[in-house]
């Protein structure tokens, strides 16, 4: 059975526009979730919607990258590194619904059906909505059980040591779900209701979305957070998301007090931005990664030299000074300089159309082909502007002879048709979830092909074994150079072409205070206050 978000309203429409009140953070946001549980989602704006929800077993210092504890009060782990332990907290309030009202507090039951549901294929809801790319590409190969000692205690055993599982289990997808509401929704044979109508043990709880228009958040009273005086603690009534894809119509909207935050600026509206003392600027260096890949499992991108080709005849300075307008620049590096692990020898080919010509010309291509180009529609501080970057390629790419025609959709179908392996060169990206290497490494890797979010289809032998020694040791420098190996096997191998270092933005009005950008993962907004 499956069952997707898209098309979906999950309440009456409120309007159309959303006017701001005192008791109402309003947010410009760049697209629509695809889903509203972040655990069948890659994508940011579904990691953005659990991150008001719900609550993983650790957290994540807003505005940094230090570990916190969450659902889980406290952890261990054994000296062979395959057992993790978790002491639960206690008193922690589930979130209610018209269709749903909790009978008892967080306990291991909902760790255990949250895991089990991810890991088991027998499990009821396990193939109701999407194959868990997350886990299935960090976690699962080393996830051996999930175990229960008592009501607030649960181990975690691994078939081999991970380095970086604490970091991943602090991402959206790791979110704990309620397994009485799971048992409540499957009884009333209405099981889709868990991840339509998501319940939280989080800082908001979700009211309404509207496809392409808006989602709606209130305060949870109940939030565990609150009394501890926690930075994700809602000091606003109401939150809501107003899918705003033009970065043009969110800085107009800002400006005009519609929204009070604007994600994802326009570059080249950084400067006006700055001028303008009803708003402020925030920025920051960030861990992320852009590209377009080539599917090396079709012709003609299955031959290395046409890879190469398609690389060198586009001009990566002018691309990224055009499309990043300073925000960005030029990497050859799959790990950004924002991140340990990064290889700073790497550099960009340079562009040079005489040898993709002759490259092509090799290949069986002297006059060229005919491909398909993806752009990605929305804006992105790894992409902002993703029209303008294909129509530069497209345009590099005909003088030697290669036809592009260029591509987009929705951003919840672009993803969909791009995990689905529709796209011949899909344009994508991500920025880090933790401050571990692996993570988007990973989605390059040989088992990732099964997800979808390897959408080269490529397997490399090299880059395989070295990701999979770095994440079974835990001393930094060993686990430097084997990121080292697996980014130069890419380098040389050219699955896809790198864009840019990326700085990202965020624009608010002076009046709100206690937002801090967050780079890595879903944003918070609990904490977010308006001035009267």
């Amino acid at each position: 059975m499956s069952v997707r978000v898209s098309g979906m309203v999950f309440a009456a429409v409120l309007g159309a526009a959303v006017q701001a009140r005192a008791d109402t953070l309003v947010v410009c946001t760049e697209g629509s979730p695809d889903f509203l549980n972040a655990a069948l989602s890659t994508a940011n704006t579904s990691f953005d919607v659990t991150e008001q929800t719900s609550d993983r077993l650790i957290g994540m210092e807003v505005g940094g990258s230090g570990l916190v504890p969450a659902l889980a009060e406290g952890w261990s782990v054994s000296e062979d590194g395959l057992t993790y332990t978790f002491k639960l907290r206690r008193g922690v309030k589930w979130q209610s619904s018209v269709a749903f009202k909790p009978s008892r507090e967080f306990n291991a039951d909902d760790v255990l059906f949250t895991f089990n549901r991810m890991a088991d294929k027998a499990a009821p809801f396990h193939g109701l909505d999407s194959a868990y790319p997350e886990f299935l590409e960090l976690v699962e190969p080393a996830f051996k059980a999930i175990r229960k000692l008592d009501d607030h205690t649960v181990a975690i055993d691994l078939k081999q040591p991970y380095a970086p599982l604490l970091n991943a289990l602090s991402m959206q997808p790791f979110s704990i779900s309620s397994a009485e509401y799971a048992d409540t929704m499957q009884r009333a044979g209405t099981p889709e209701q868990l991840d339509r109508s998501p319940i939280g043990t989080g800082p908001f709880q979700f009211v309404q979305y509207q496809r392409d228009s808006t989602v709606r958040f209130r305060a949870f009273p109940d939030y565990w957070g609150k009394a501890e005086g926690s930075p994700r603690a809602a000091k606003v009534d109401n939150l809501v998301f107003t899918v705003t894809p033009d970065p043009a119509i969110r800085y107009a909207k800002l400006r005009a007090g519609e929204c009070q935050v604007a994600r994802y600026p326009n570059p080249a509206d950084l400067p006006s931005m700055r001028a303008d003392p009803a708003l402020r600027v925030q920025e920051s260096p960030i861990a992320a990664i852009s590209y377009i890949s080539f599917r090396t499992d079709r012709k003609p991108t299955d031959d290395r030299r046409v890879r190469e080709a398609l690389s060198v005849s586009v001009d990566l300075e002018s691309l990224v000074r055009a499309v990043y307008q300073g925000s960005g620049r030029p990497t050859a590096a799959m790990v950004p300089a924002a991140l340990w692990g990064h290889d700073g020898t790497l550099k960009p080919r340079a562009y040079d159309p005489a040898r993709a010509k002759q490259l092509l010309a090799e290949a069986g291509y002297p006059d060229g082909f005919e491909t398909d180009l993806w752009a990605i529609p929305v804006a992105r501080a790894y992409m902002p502007n993703g029209r303008r970057a294909a129509e530069m390629i497209q345009a590099d790419w005909a003088k030697v002879g290669v036809k592009a025609r260029i591509i987009s959709y929705e951003w919840g179908e672009y993803l969909r048709r791009a995990r689905n392996g529709e796209a011949a060169i899909p344009m994508l990206g991500g920025t880090w979830d933790y401050p571990d290497p692996s993570q988007m490494l990973l989605a390059w890797s040989c088992d990732a092909r099964r997800t979808g979010r390897n959408t080269a289809m490529w397997c490399s032998e090299a880059y395989d074994d070295a990701l999979l020694r770095a994440n079974r040791i835990s001393g930094q420098a060993e686990r430097t150079k084997l990121f080292e190996q697996a980014q130069r096997a890419f380098h040389d191998e050219v699955p896809g072409l790198l864009f840019a270092d990326v700085d990202a933005f965020a624009v608010s009005r002076s009046n709100v205070q206690g937002f801090k950008l967050h780079f890595l993962g879903g944003q918070p907004f609990g904490g977010v206050s308006l001035a009267q």
